[in-house]
């Protein structure tokens, strides 16, 4: 399967969850979407694997995203991610908590192409599935233009041709995760850039995009985009993502249908034993500035914890409109 990456949702801790994924997915068919991060020693300890690699058929094209450097644990994450069937599996070079840095995870291992590298070629080792890398634009003080270009330069060579950067660098001490999506600049010209130098590499821009228009903009300097905070805290801004960007027929997506199309996963939920409160959370930004919004999120709020919550409990929330 060739994946089409002109649009990619984010991995994010806590919200890119397979739940938040369904819900994606009544908004748009085409775009990749981007599990939270799972690490290699999570997967490797065996324990309740369903937990952290169950999905759904229909989140496909979806890929998988690991934190880890050692190869033989990035190879087992591989082998399992072709288990699992998933589409691709990326390697997390970019997050900056403090958490994942004392495992070597995350942006400290841009200071370790090395590492990058050979855990890199041990996933393509086991695996057929593409294998990605996404990272940032520098470290701390190592936050030069020559420093990106040959940290990318030395992953390449493992043949390794899909690079997805935060247009941001990382400050590993001092700065929240939080703070680092927002306080170290934005710089989208040194990831042009990198597309320039790089031509026959698939380079995806990531960091602060808001809105299509946007997207637009920085698909005729790179290959794709990829949305974080803006797809989750405002999804409906994915409703023309098709239409516009993979050619598909343009759809009058309103909230309400999104929402009437999440159900019949929602009952599948609870019927499976699981409290509906996972999926219904997922709901509560796709409306919003309209008359009814504040009290339809209040009310799930309130509500979806419940012992008896459900469909019941959304519908609920829809009939304050």
């Amino acid at each position: 399967m060739t994946l089409n990456r002109r649009f990619c949702t984010a991995p994010m801790m806590d919200l890119s969850d397979r739940h938040c994924r369904m819900m994606w997915r009544q908004i748009t068919r085409h775009s990749v979407l981007y599990t939270e991060m799972v690490t290699s020693a999570a997967l490797a300890r065996g324990n309740n694997p369903e937990r952290f690699l169950d999905y759904s058929e229909p989140e496909h094209p979806i890929a998988l995203q690991v934190g880890g450097y050692l190869p033989e644990e990035l190879s087992n994450a591989a082998k399992m991610a072709d288990q699992w069937g998933y589409d691709e599996i990326n390697l997390n070079v970019g997050c900056p908590s403090d958490r994942v840095q004392n495992g070597l995870i995350g942006a400290v291992l841009m200071g370790h192409a090395d590492k990058v590298s050979a855990g890199v070629k041990a996933m393509q080792d086991a695996t057929s599935m593409p294998v990605t890398v996404k990272h940032r634009i520098g470290i701390d003080d190592y936050d030069s233009y020559e420093f990106v270009r040959d940290f990318i330069g030395e992953v390449s060579e493992t043949g390794c041709d899909v690079f997805i950067i935060h247009a941001r660098k990382a400050i590993l001490s001092g700065l929240s995760p939080k703070e680092n999506r927002e306080i170290p600049p934005l710089n989208y010209p040194r990831v042009y850039q990198l597309k320039r130098d790089f031509p026959h590499l698939e380079i995806i821009i990531n960091g602060g995009i808001k809105t299509l228009e946007e997207c637009q903009e920085h698909l005729q300097h790179v290959d794709g985009v990829m949305v974080g905070r803006e797809a989750y805290y405002n999804p409906m801004m994915m409703t023309q993502v098709d239409a516009a960007l993979y050619g598909a027929q343009p759809q009058a997506l309103q909230a309400e249908q999104v929402i009437a199309n999440t159900l019949p996963y929602l009952d599948q939920v609870v019927k499976n034993g699981n409290h509906p409160k996972y999926v219904i959370k997922h709901l509560l930004a796709l409306i919003q500035n309209r008359p009814g919004a504040r009290k339809f999120r209040r009310f799930l709020s309130e509500h979806m914890h419940k012992p008896d919550a459900g469909r019941h409990t959304v519908e609920q929330a829809l009939a304050l409109f």
